[in-house]
């Protein structure tokens, strides 16, 4: 499997070839669709709470005798049936991540970066250190690699003049390799990986 190295100016400079056990296995989807997932619950802050009758002030006495009245039989104002009562089964504050196996994420990651080849959406670039931070010039650049939809750059440092003259463009993102996941992988339409950034994914997943 091999991918053409590009520089900036979206000029081809050396051939790469890919660990095809890493960027050439058969995506395994139901793996990558819990990674989706863990990932999105996690983001869920779970601060919701409603009280429930034992919670909710006042109620300490019956509102009328219990026989004579002709009314059902009560015991407090604040019993869920009354305004102003409790919930019935109230939600309470919670984490809504799960466990998943250290072998399914890697295995989540590895299929995302399978469809992403399968579907010619990667493209590997010799560096993405800018020279300027403004956000003309990385227009100029995304004209110049033909980059087009949400765009995610993958960078082996910290590329703070890539990270500056973008953060203005609602369709792109710049992570670092080490904070590489399958959320960000799979909304892009376009990734964009430094030549170092594939040599650290096939050691770390080899």
């Amino acid at each position: 499997m091999n991918i053409n190295i590009i520089n900036l100016k979206g000029e081809k400079i050396k051939d790469l070839k890919l660990n095809k056990d890493i960027f050439g296995i058969t995506p395994n989807d139901i793996v990558l669709k819990k990674a989706i997932k863990l990932q999105m619950d996690s983001l869920r802050q779970g601060t919701q709470k409603a009280k429930t009758r034992s919670e909710v002030a006042g109620g300490g006495r019956k509102p009328y005798r219990q026989k004579g009245t002709g009314n059902a039989r009560q015991g407090s104002i604040r019993s869920p049936q009354f305004v102003g009562g409790g919930v019935v089964f109230a939600p309470t504050p919670r984490s809504y991540t799960f466990k998943m196996n250290k072998k399914e994420k890697a295995l989540a990651l590895k299929s995302s970066l399978s469809h992403i080849v399968k579907n010619k959406s990667l493209i590997v670039i010799d560096s993405l250190e800018l020279e300027t931070l403004k956000t003309k010039d990385a227009k100029k650049i995304m004209e110049n690699l033909k980059l087009d939809g949400k765009i995610l750059f993958v960078t082996s440092g910290d590329a703070e003049n890539l990270y500056m003259a973008t953060r203005n463009l609602s369709n792109t993102a710049v992570i670092y390799k080490h904070d590489l996941n399958v959320l960000d992988l799979t909304h892009a339409d376009t990734v964009v990986f430094e030549e170092a950034v594939v040599k650290y994914i096939e050691e770390v997943y080899s």
